[in-house]
C-alpha cells in the first residue's frame, strides 16, 4: 500500500511506514528500514497520533543500538516511552525497543525488566500469537543469561507448543535458540547442538539474516563455554560475517571477543598480553575498557566468579593491582611502549 500521505488518513499512512520498517529490518535491509522509520517519526512529530508513536520509533532504536550508536538509540527510546496503562499496541513495541537495546548492550537484567509488563498483560491472544510481536525469545533468552534457567524453561514451553501448532518456522528458530541455551546450561551439550541445528534448519530458505546470525552467535557462545573451541570458532565466524554484512557493529565486536576468548587461530597480540591465556585476554580487554565484572561475565557467557578468578591471575601475571593499572597497560601496549 502507499506509504506516503496522499490526502487520506495520517494514522494509516503512519502504520503503512512503521510495519514495512519492521519487514525491511527482518530482511536485512537496515538502511532502508531506518529511512522508513525516520520518515514515520518525522511525520508523527506534527501529527499528534500518540498510539502509533512507540511502533514508529521501535525500529530506529533497535538498529541504532545494533550499530553501536547509543545516543541515537536512546533518543528513539525516549520517544517510544509509554506509561503503565497504555494500549497493548503501544506498550508492546515500547517494551521491545527497551529490551532489544538492553540486549545489544549485554544488559540482560534490564531486558527482563523491560518486558515484565508484557508478561503481566491479562488478555494475551494477540500478544502471544507467533509472528506478530517477537518478544518471547528475547525475554526467555534474558532469563537464561541472568541464570534463571528453570524460570526460562517454564516460560518457554507453551510458546514452543503454540509455534509448533502454527508451523511458524522463524518463531520456532528464535525459541530454539533459547532452548539450546537451556539444554546446555543443564549440561547436555550434545542435545544443545541438536537444538541449535534444528533452529538453523527452521531458517533454511527464509530471508532472515539477523535471526540466523543471532542463532549462530548463541550457538557459538554455547560451544565455546562447553570447551568445543574449534567448532565454536566456525559457528562464531558465520555469525560475525552475517553481523558484519548487516552493519551490526555491536555484535561484530562481541563475536571478536568470543573468538579471542576461544583462542583458536588467534594471535598472541602485544607483548604484555602474550602472557595471558585467550580467556584472560578477553576478560582483560573488557575490564580495561570499563566493563564491570557482571558485564564481562554476560559478554563472555561465563560466571562472575570466573571473571574474578581470571582477574586475579591477570593482575599477578602483569604485575598490577587495579583496573586503572590494567587500562593503563592496554594504553601502553596500543602505543607500542608496553613491556
Amino acid at each position: 500500500m502507499p506509504t506516503g500521505y496522499r490526502m487520506g488518513s495520517t494514522r494509516i499512512s503512519l502504520w503503512a511506514q512503521a510495519w514495512p520498517a519492521r519487514t525491511q529490518f527482518a530482511l536485512g535491509s537496515w538502511q532502508e528500514a531506518l529511512e522508513t522509520a525516520e520518515r514515520a517519526a518525522a511525520r508523527l512529530a506534527g501529527a499528534g497520533i500518540e498510539f502509533v508513536r512507540p511502533m514508529a520509533h521501535w525500529t530506529g532504536a533497535q538498529i541504532h543500538a545494533l550499530r553501536g550508536d547509543w545516543e541515537s538509540a536512546d533518543h528513539h527510546l525516549r520517544q517510544s516511552a509509554v506509561g503503565l496503562h497504555h494500549y497493548e499496541v503501544m506498550a508492546v513495541p515500547a517494551a521491545l525497543a527497551r529490551a532489544q537495546v538492553a540486549e545489544a548492550r549485554g544488559e540482560y537484567a534490564r531486558a527482563v525488566e523491560a518486558l515484565a509488563p508484557v508478561v503481566r498483560v491479562p488478555h494475551r491472544a494477540c500478544i502471544d500469537e507467533p509472528g506478530l510481536w517477537p518478544w518471547p525469545d528475547v525475554y526467555a533468552n534474558a532469563l537464561v543469561m541472568t541464570h534463571r534457567v528453570e524460570e526460562a524453561d517454564a516460560f518457554l514451553t507453551p510458546y514452543e507448543k503454540l509455534a509448533e501448532a502454527r508451523g511458524h518456522r522463524s518463531t520456532l528458530a528464535r525459541l530454539g535458540l533459547v532452548r539450546g541455551r537451556i539444554t546446555a546450561a543443564r549440561g547436555d551439550v550434545t542435545a544443545a547442538r541438536e537444538r541449535f541445528e534444528t533452529a538453523l534448519a527452521h531458517l533454511a530458505g527464509l530471508p532472515l539474516p539477523y535471526d540466523r546470525a543471532r542463532v549462530n552467535f548463541a550457538y557459538g557462545q554455547t560451544l565455546r563455554r562447553a570447551g568445543k573451541r574449534r567448532d565454536a570458532d566456525t559457528v562464531l565466524k558465520n555469525a560475525r560475517d552475517a553481523y558484519s554484512t548487516l552493519g551490526a557493529r555491536t555484535y561484530v565486536e562481541r563475536c571478536d571477543r568470543e573468538l579471542q576468548a576461544g583462542g583458536v587461530n588467534s594471535s598472541r597480540g602485544v607483548p604484555a598480553l602474550s602472557r595471558l591465556t585467550a580467556q584472560e585476554r578477553a576478560v582483560a580487554r573488557l575490564v580495561a575498557a570499563g566493563a564491570s565484572n557482571q558485564r564481562a561475565a554476560s559478554e563472555l557467557f561465563i560466571s562472575v566468579k570466573t571473571v574474578q578468578y581470571h582477574l586475579t591471575r591477570i593482575y599477578a601475571k602483569l604485575g598490577i593491582r587495579s583496573r586503572g593499572e590494567l587500562a593503563a597497560r592496554f594504553r601502553e601496549d596500543a602505543d607500542g611502549t608496553g613491556r
